[in-house]
């Protein structure tokens, strides 16, 4: 007869209504990042959330855990879209424009300037996410590129400077109020990375390295 692992024994699987509050602790402290930025308290992420404050911090016990889990959950959306994107779209650019619109939804933006404040950027969990997100992007704008759809000068770097400018919203002022400008300015930047270029870009197209480096 089998027994079950010491490793399996000690990781035993979430139940449902705990998982449940969980996420709802996930989707209240973005929402809340968002429109405040990573200080609001943990009792107004709880009342938010509908669950009291023990639970909060039985599932994050300081402040960078709930902070890494947000920025996280929101690159795993923005991934899973961006999969999606490239499953279902016969539009090289098309696909590409899909994920740049997901990612300013998803305020991502807002949420990864609050990474370098908070808590180690190297974290392991982070860094995967950010990897699989670099990866994809780099996948989107080849396949674009290859469709003669993409400018041939730009990088992946132009593009993450693009979206985190466009999208974030100036300083003092909630996401929620530029929603309705936020799509429009993307739009009109993606309509200039479109080929054939209307005129040439000064400098050389801009990698991840060259921002890492910045």
């Amino acid at each position: 007869m089998q027994t079950a692992s010491p490793a399996q024994r000690k990781a035993p699987r979430p139940r449902a209504d705990a998982q449940r509050n969980r996420e709802r602790i996930v989707a209240a402290a973005r929402e809340m990042f968002v429109e405040h930025g990573s200080d609001v308290p943990f009792d107004d992420i709880a009342r938010r959330a509908g669950v009291g404050n023990a639970t909060v911090y039985r599932n994050f016990p300081d402040r960078d855990a709930l902070v890494r889990e947000v920025v996280c959950s929101v690159m795993e959306r923005t991934a899973r879209a961006a999969e999606k994107a490239l499953a279902e779209n016969g539009d090289a650019f098309g696909a590409l424009e899909h994920f740049v619109h997901t990612a300013a939804d998803e305020r991502i933006s807002a949420l990864c300037p609050m990474v370098s404040r908070t808590f180690d950027q190297h974290h392991p969990d982070l860094v995967a996410a950010r990897e699989r997100i670099e990866r994809l992007v780099a996948v989107l704008m080849d396949r674009a590129r290859k469709a003669g759809q993409l400018r041939p000068d730009v990088g992946v770097g132009d593009l993450m400077v693009a979206m985190g400018q466009l999208s974030r919203p100036p300083a003092g002022t909630p996401c929620f109020r530029v929603d309705r400008f936020v799509h429009r300015h993307l739009q009109l930047f993606l309509d200039g990375l479109r080929a054939p270029a209307r005129s040439p870009l000064p400098g050389t197209a801009v990698t991840l390295e060259d921002l890492r480096r910045a």
